[in-house]
């Protein structure tokens, strides 16, 4: 991206999304997760093609602190050519100010003037075609079990107003399968174009997007339950094994039985890299 394009987001208002910087976290991102996660996951049942030249909101459920940087982690994954934009508590923004240059805007949440920011930059995002929106649609911390997920109204009214907007139910949860750290697995839905759906008041789009949502968690909460990998493309390979003295100790068990040691502790023909 030029300079001078940088230099016409910031003259429309829009927040700043540094290519450059962007790059920079998310491999700080790929080793940060990879210490915290025994792997990220997604399912996703759309392709990118799909959304070329059109505008993208991605919502998802909220289950975790780690929501922000999953999303952009899956971003560079999903989305390589596109910039990164999203909403964040205004107070929190201001305890983690570098994210106001990965495309991050501050709102104040569960008022009058939080929602009505939220729309006008969402809608200058939107209108570029080039960004995709990220946002926690539930706009709080929920069980990723809690049904139905019950979303804010905010994403409705994007919905209703932005043409040809493609809008993508994400569902998120982190359990805890056979390794001492979690996964963190993603379900990507079904996407819904605008132009194509008959819903058009704010009521309807909510009730529509709640339910695209529910269906996508109902489905990731299957396959999380059967604690199998094979159903997700692996985005990222993280931390095996239990760590500490038990892992030393095997390992140096494999080796005077001349094997070869295997982090993993869960099933080995399953878990093999």
């Amino acid at each position: 991206m030029s300079s001078s394009a940088r230099e016409g987001r910031r003259d429309e208002g829009l927040p700043t999304f540094s290519p450059r910087l962007f790059g920079l976290f998310r491999r700080y991102l790929r080793r940060y997760l990879g210490r915290h996660f025994t792997g990220v996951r997604a399912v996703r049942s759309w392709l990118p093609s799909a959304t070329d030249g059109r505008p993208v909101v991605v919502y998802a459920n909220h289950p975790s602190w780690w929501d922000p940087l999953l999303f952009m982690f899956l971003h560079g994954h999903c989305f390589p050519d596109r910039a990164l934009y999203g909403p964040m508590d205004a107070e929190a923004l201001k305890r983690y100010g570098f994210f106001r240059r990965l495309g991050v805007f501050g709102v104040e949440p569960g008022t009058t003037r939080g929602a009505a920011t939220f729309l006008r930059i969402s809608r200058r995002v939107l209108a570029r075609h080039d960004g995709v929106l990220w946002i926690t649609a539930q706009g709080r911390f929920a069980d990723p079990r809690e049904r139905p997920p019950g979303i804010e109204a905010g994403v409705a009214h994007l919905a209703r107003d932005v043409p040809g907007l493609v809008l993508i139910p994400l569902a998120v949860e982190y359990p805890f399968w056979n390794e001492r750290h979690p996964e963190a697995l993603a379900q990507f839905g079904a996407p819904i174009f605008v132009d194509r759906e008959t819903a058009h008041d704010v009521k309807s789009w909510t009730a529509l997007l709640a339910e695209r949502l529910e269906i996508a968690q109902d489905d990731l909460r299957t396959l999380a339950q059967a604690r199998d990998r094979e159903p997700f493309e692996t985005v990222l390979d993280g931390q095996r094994g239990v760590g500490g003295i038990y892992d030393r100790w095997r390992r140096f068990r494999a080796w005077t039985r001349g094997e070869r040691f295997r982090a993993a502790h869960g099933d080995i023909k399953r878990w093999s890299r």
